[in-house]
C-alpha cells in the first residue's frame, strides 16, 4: 500500500511505527508492533481480526486515549506524542468521535443531552447547542426520543444517539469499536447502515473495528490485524 508522508497536513489521521508493550510482571507482551496507516478524508476503513490482537489497543493509540511505546500518531500533521493532556482533549474534541460497543450514555441526561456535551465542552451558545444536538438526533431517526433518557431506549435507540453523539461535532474521524457488536443482526445491521449514510453526507471517516465481514466488505479497505501488525485484505 502506497502511504502519503505522516507530516501531511492533509491528512485527517495518520500513524508511523506504532507500537504498544504491556508489563505484566517480569514479562513484557508486545500487543502491536510498527503499524502503519493513513486514513483519508471520507475514508471507510475496517480492522478485523482474532479477539486480543489488540483492535481496541489500536483504536486507543490512534484516539490518543493511550500511549505507544514506540511511534508517532498524528491528526492533520500535528503529532498527538508532542501535545499537553489539554492540548489532546482539544484535538479529540475537534476532530475525533468514538463509538463504542456499549453505548457509554449518562443514564441520568436525556438523549438531547448526551448528544449535546461535546458541543457544552466548546462553550458555545446554548441555543446552538441545542439546536445541533437535535438536529443531528433527528439525522439517526431520534427526534421523536429526544427528552428520553437512556433507560426509557432499547438497545439500537442508545446505540443511535451514541452515533448521534459521535458525530455532532462534525468530526474528521470517528473511530468504532464493535459499534454493533451488543445488538441483535437486524438492529446491528441498521446502526451500520446508518454510519455508512452518515459517512457520505458529511465526508467523515470512519475507522471501524469489526468481527463481521460481511459489513467489513462494505468499506473501502479492510485491514487484518494480526500478530501485532496490520496488512490489506481488502480484495482477499
Amino acid at each position: 500500500m502506497t502511504h502519503e508522508a505522516i507530516s501531511d497536513g492533509d491528512l485527517p489521521l495518520a500513524c508511523r511505527g506504532l507500537a504498544r508493550d504491556y508489563t505484566e510482571g517480569p514479562a513484557t507482551v508486545r500487543v502491536l508492533e510498527s503499524v502503519d496507516l493513513d486514513v483519508r478524508r471520507g475514508e471507510r476503513i475496517a480492522i478485523v481480526g482474532a479477539s486480543g490482537t489488540g483492535k481496541t489497543t489500536l483504536l486507543q493509540l490512534l484516539g490518543g486515549l493511550d500511549t505507544p511505546t514506540r511511534g508517532r500518531v498524528r491528526v492533520f500533521g500535528r503529532d498527538l506524542a508532542a501535545m499537553s493532556q489539554t492540548e489532546r482533549g482539544m484535538v479529540r474534541n475537534q476532530s475525533i468521535g468514538f463509538v463504542y460497543q456499549f453505548h457509554h450514555l449518562l443514564p441520568e441526561f436525556t438523549a438531547l443531552e448526551n448528544v449535546a456535551m461535546p458541543l457544552l465542552l466548546r462553550r458555545l451558545d446554548l441555543d446552538e447547542v441545542r439546536e445541533r444536538a437535535a438536529r443531528f438526533l433527528a439525522r439517526v431517526g431520534m427526534d421523536h426520543r429526544i427528552d428520553h433518557k437512556p433507560g426509557e431506549l432499547s438497545g439500537g435507540e442508545r446505540q443511535r444517539v451514541a452515533v448521534a453523539r459521535a458525530l455532532v461535532t462534525e468530526p474528521a474521524v470517528v473511530l468504532a469499536d464493535e459499534p454493533t457488536g451488543n445488538l441483535d443482526h437486524r438492529t446491528g445491521d441498521r446502526v451500520f447502515r446508518l454510519m455508512l449514510d452518515l459517512n457520505a453526507g458529511t465526508q467523515t471517516s470512519l475507522v471501524v473495528v469489526t468481527h463481521d465481514m460481511a459489513r467489513a466488505r462494505s468499506m473501502d479497505r479492510v485491514l487484518q490485524l494480526e500478530d501485532g501488525s496490520i496488512r490489506d485484505i481488502t480484495s482477499g
